[in-house]
């Protein structure tokens, strides 16, 4: 028997795929904004350790050729930055995290009538919820680790000059690969985020050395 021309066109029901609500969510993906926490800070920690510490030792360098006083400076920037870091971090993010409890209960307040949903919701809201501890530690120890690399650099080169070049590409060695893990671990444009960061950190340390030559040398 002949099968009529529009059934033939028919899909089966061998066919047909049911599609699931809420199911859309690719095996293996993952959102990379949950790692803004942590990574911001302690990009911006590493960052600012190395770019800070460099600078302050290039600075005192520019006047002082005794490695003594730029290996103290250094240290005690490293100390200094740290504790500040890891403070302006926790008392920031724990802004941010009353900030954002605050909206929860408002809105809380607003949807009594949805108890179900609005559970689900707030327990998704609450893991992603800023942490200061988190945010202090990772910016605390980010900075310690970006200080130490012109840190040591410094310590055992005696030589003035060849201890200034070597500060130099030790830092921009690391500003390179301080940039380019960010963008990894954050999936971003690598090569865009480690000019940006060599090149800030190139114009702090100039900056820094040049004026602190020029007001050594007028005798201030």
């Amino acid at each position: 028997m002949a099968v009529p021309q529009h059934a033939q066109n028919q899909p089966s029901l061998n066919d047909v795929k049911l599609s699931i609500p809420g199911n859309d969510v690719v095996e293996g993906d993952f959102d990379y904004s949950k790692r803004s926490q942590w990574l911001r800070a302690a990009v911006l920690g590493a960052n600012d350790g190395l770019v800070s510490t460099a600078s302050l030792m290039m600075g005192v360098g520019a006047v002082r050729q005794d490695i003594k006083v730029m290996v103290l400076t250094g240290f005690a920037g490293l100390v200094a930055g740290a504790c500040s870091m890891a403070i302006g971090e926790f008392v920031s993010v724990y802004s941010q995290l009353d900030i954002e409890v605050a909206q929860m209960k408002r809105e809380k307040n607003m949807r009594q009538e949805r108890e179900s949903s609005l559970q689900e919701a707030e327990n998704n809201e609450r893991e992603n919820l800023p942490s200061p501890v988190q945010a202090a530690s990772a910016s605390a120890l980010a900075f310690s680790v970006g200080a130490m690399v012109p840190l040591l650099t410094a310590s055992f080169i005696r030589e003035y000059k060849v201890r200034l070049g070597a500060v130099a590409g030790a830092v921009t060695l690391a500003l390179l690969v301080f940039g380019g893990v960010g963008a990894v671990l954050g999936k971003a444009p690598v090569k865009r985020s480690c000019f940006r960061v060599l090149v800030g950190g190139w114009l702090a340390m100039a900056i820094t050395f040049g004026l602190t030559k020029l007001i050594g040398s007028s005798g201030l």
